[in-house]
C-alpha cells in the first residue's frame, strides 16, 4: 500500500470513528438516563452501559448519581466521582468542598431526579430517571458543553460542566459544583410546613 493510500486508510479510520464535538451533542437537545438499579459503588457504576464515558449527558447523569452515594458511603463516592473526573482527579480542596456541601444537605443530588420535590422528602420515582438538557449557550469553547439538569426543588436549572478528551472521545465531569447548591428544605426538615 502506497504512502498516499495509507493517508486514507487512516483519515477514513479516524472520520468514520470520530467523537462527536461538543456542537453534535448540543444539537442532541435532552436526553433521559434510566437507572433500573442504582449504583452504589464503583463497580457498579463500571457495570453501567453509559460507563464508556462516551456521552457527556449520561456522564452528568452518573455524576449526579455518584453525588447521591455520598452521604451513605463517602469512600465510594470519591471513587466513582475520580472516574468521571478522568485526568483531573478530586483534589482535596474538591473533598472538603464535598464534605461542607453534604455536612446538612444530603437531599439535594436527589432532587435532580424524575418525582423529587420538597413535598415527598426529594423521594424520586422508579426507576430513577434524570433528564439532562443542553441549552443556547452549551457551547462556548471547543472540548466543553455545559449541560443542565432541572432540580424539583429549585426554581432555575443547573449547570454542569465536561470536558472531553480528544484523543480517546471520553468525557469527563469537569465542573459540577453549581449541582449542590441550596435548594428548598425537605418538608420533612421544614418547621413551616
Amino acid at each position: 500500500m502506497s504512502f498516499l493510500n495509507k493517508l486514507a486508510s487512516k483519515a477514513a479510520k479516524t472520520a468514520s470513528g470520530a467523537a462527536k464535538t461538543a456542537a453534535e451533542f448540543a444539537a442532541i437537545g435532552s436526553e433521559t438516563i434510566v437507572f433500573e438499579e442504582f449504583p452504589m459503588n464503583f463497580e457498579a457504576l463500571k457495570a453501567r452501559p453509559e460507563s464508556d464515558l462516551k456521552d457527556p449527558y449520561a456522564v452528568a447523569a452518573l455524576t449526579v448519581a455518584a453525588l447521591c452515594v455520598y452521604p451513605e458511603d463517602k469512600d465510594a463516592a470519591i471513587e466513582m466521582l475520580n472516574f468521571l473526573k478522568g485526568p483531573s482527579p478530586l483534589s482535596e480542596n474538591d473533598k472538603r468542598f464535598l464534605k461542607d456541601r453534604f455536612s446538612d444537605k444530603d437531599y439535594v443530588p436527589a432532587s435532580y431526579f424524575a418525582g423529587s420535590k420538597p413535598e415527598n422528602n426529594y423521594t424520586p420515582d422508579e426507576p430513577f430517571s434524570i433528564t439532562v438538557k443542553a441549552h443556547p449557550y452549551s457551547v462556548t469553547e471547543e472540548n466543553y458543553i455545559s449541560l443542565q439538569l432541572v432540580s424539583g426543588g429549585a426554581d432555575s436549572p443547573r449547570a454542569i460542566t465536561l470536558r472531553c478528551k480528544p484523543s480517546t472521545g471520553e468525557w469527563f465531569a469537569w465542573n459540577y459544583e453549581g449541582l449542590l447548591m441550596g435548594i428548598r428544605v425537605p418538608v420533612a426538615e421544614n418547621p413551616w410546613a
